[in-house]
C-alpha cells in the first residue's frame, strides 16, 4: 500500500475474502500473472491439505473451483494495473507493473 501511495496511486481494494472472484475472473487473473492455479495457491493452509489438493492429477478446473470454494488458498495481496498483475511478495515486485 505504501508503494501505491508514493506512486499517487489509490487502489481499489478488494477483500478477496468477502468478495471472492468468480471463475472468469480468477481464470483472467492467472492470465496476468502467467501462473498455474497451483501456483497461486496456499499450499500451507488447511483447505488445501484437507481436501487432498496436492493430488498431481487434479485438474486445473478443479484447483480454480478448489480456490473459489475457499478463497483463503489465494495467495495474496494480487495487486493489478494496466493489463498487468504481480504478487505484491515481496512489495518491490509491485513496482514493476505501476
Amino acid at each position: 500500500m505504501e508503494l501505491l501511495e508514493e506512486a499517487s496511486i489509490t487502489p481499489d481494494v478488494i477483500e478477496y475474502l468477502n468478495s471472492p472472484p468468480n471463475k472468469d475472473e480468477l481464470l483472467e487473473i492467472l492470465a496476468m500473472l502467467d501462473m498455474s492455479p497451483r501456483e497461486l495457491m496456499r499450499t500451507h493452509e488447511s483447505e488445501y491439505k484437507d481436501n487432498s489438493l496436492d493430488d498431481e492429477s487434479l485438474s486445473t478446473e478443479a484447483l480454480i473451483d478448489a480456490m473459489i470454494r475457499f478463497p483463503i488458498l489465494i495467495e495474496r495481496p494480487i495487486v493489478i494495473s494496466n493489463g498487468k498483475a504481480v504478487i505484491g511478495r515481496p512489495p518491490v515486485n509491485v513496482k514493476t507493473i505501476i
